[in-house]
């Protein structure tokens, strides 16, 4: 057994664009259950449980995300109950890419004490086999102990497009040295990797000592390591959450640990990783590759009915969705948004994401339905005047104490009681009550029922956008 603790960092800042309509920016795909019955963070977090001497687990997100990645965590443990008690949250305020991302980790372990071995993992992979993973992430241990730095190379059976690639150097025991890394290639030289066998895909998963980490970066790049340092050092903790400094950090560069360190290292190995079913759950067209289907090829998710349908895609999330005579197609469907494409296709979902960004459409953002750490709020009606929400807040919950500058809100109680704070007063409101928050009134909505409240939250004035809050304390 490895004498050194491993500890797992899980980065989970994508934004997984190519799955649009159903991942969002402030709800991307590794918070969607795409595969089973859990989301691909929690299933990343599950696949570690039959590791026995992890230390700790970290998790390094946007910190809009921050209640998702506490909610998937929640009631994850491994045999002993101690997943959840170990996991931290560093909550990234800008986004800057992988290295300074996983520098953060770093410096929180040694700050810990912990010169341990970190396996970092991308949040939104999926591995059908964790055999072989669990295998070679006990081989990686040894070059670890060894101050090497092991990245993982998944053993290619298509010509993909859609993947970075590691050519393999020469054999050092179990692993390879890193010839080189190259970008995402063309068919054509797809075609050729896959026949050379001299080729992997790179997996983006890798492992090495915390303090080798930060000595590499400071090597190639000292700035980077400084504005990570002084953000880690101006942290503070905030709920369960680790807040950096955000002025500290927006100074380090931009870069992905590739081109910051892997592709400078001297001391870089790489395993093959053979018969795991790896994916990075990159696109429609990869999802269906991965799901089981019934005997037409067809994968149905949700209330769907068809009618010489052949493989296809059809995802229904709020509607019916119909379907006659089609084939080789992918139809998803939300409550605000439809994709139809071709199954080949997919890849280029990310046009129909940039066009989305250049006209600002909230169909990027977010979907209609927002879930909160109190429960959720549903959009029913938006205008440049005025929106209508339907919102559900479970026993116990509350909002944060608040106020806008202009904006007035009307609740109306559906079902439930609620306990609302208006300037420092308390007044309890059954069902059928109304409730008006005039503009500059601080006030606070808490379920102080047996049962959740429901209401209906109408904003109106002249500026109706979110950033026109005003929070006395963090949501909880």
């Amino acid at each position: 057994m490895p004498r050194q603790k491993l500890c797992p960092v899980i980065l989970s800042g994508g934004s997984g664009t190519r799955l649009w309509p159903l991942s969002r920016q402030q709800s991307p795909k590794q918070f969607i259950n795409l595969l089973d019955d859990h989301n691909l963070l929690q299933d990343t977090v599950a696949r570690l449980l039959p590791i026995g001497n992890i230390e700790s687990v970290t998790v390094v997100c946007n910190e809009d995300h921050r209640f998702q990645v506490a909610e998937s965590l929640r009631g994850l443990q491994d045999k002993e109950g101690n997943v959840k008690r170990t996991a931290h949250i560093i909550l990234e305020p800008v986004a800057r890419n992988t290295a300074p991302a996983i520098a953060l980790a770093a410096f929180d372990l040694i700050d810990k004490g912990k010169d341990a071995i970190m396996l970092v993992l991308s949040a939104d992979q999926h591995i059908k086999h964790s055999a072989p993973f669990l295998d070679a992430v006990q081989l990686g241990m040894g070059y670890a102990e060894q101050s090497k730095i092991v990245t993982f190379g998944i053993c290619p059976d298509k010509p993909h497009t859609g993947y970075g690639y590691i050519k393999k150097g020469k054999i050092t025991g179990t692993a390879f040295a890193v010839d080189s890394f190259v970008e995402k290639p063309s068919l054509k030289v797809a075609e050729a990797y896959l026949h050379s066998r001299d080729y992997l895909w790179n997996s983006g998963m890798f492992m090495m000592k915390a303090s080798v980490y930060l000595k590499s970066l400071k090597a190639f790049d000292a700035e980077t390591y400084q504005a990570c340092f002084k953000a880690y050092e101006g942290r503070h903790t905030d709920l369960d959450f680790i807040r950096v400094d955000k002025e500290a950090f927006s100074d380090a560069k931009s870069e992905s640990v590739d081109y910051a360190i892997l592709e400078k290292s001297k001391d870089l190995v790489v395993l093959p990783l053979k018969d795991s079913g790896w994916s990075d759950v990159g696109s429609w067209g990869e999802l269906f590759e991965l799901k089981e289907k019934n005997m037409d090829g067809n994968i149905i998710d949700g209330d769907v009915l068809t009618e010489n349908v052949k493989n296809c895609y059809l995802h229904s999330h709020d509607r019916l969705l119909a379907a006659v005579g089609i084939q080789d197609l992918i139809v998803v469907e939300t409550a605000d948004a439809i994709l139809v494409s071709h199954k080949d296709k997919t890849q280029e979902v990310k046009k129909i994401v940039i066009q989305l960004s250049k006209k600002n459409r909230d169909e990027l953002r977010q979907h209609k339905k927002i879930y909160a750490p109190w429960g959720y709020r549903e959009m029913l009606v938006k205008s440049e005047r005025f929106i209508v929400q339907k919102i559900l807040m479970e026993v116990g919950q509350k909002s944060a104490l608040q106020m806008h500058y202009h904006k007035v809100k009307h609740f109306t109680i559906l079902s439930g009681t609620a306990e609302v704070v208006i300037d420092g007063e308390s007044k309890i409101f059954a069902e059928n009550s109304s409730i008006m928050i005039g503009i500059g009134v601080k006030h606070q909505l808490i379920n102080c029922g047996k049962v959740p409240l429901r209401l209906i939250e109408v904003q109106s004035g002249s500026y109706l956008d979110d950033d026109d809050i005003v929070r006395f304390e963090e949501d909880k």
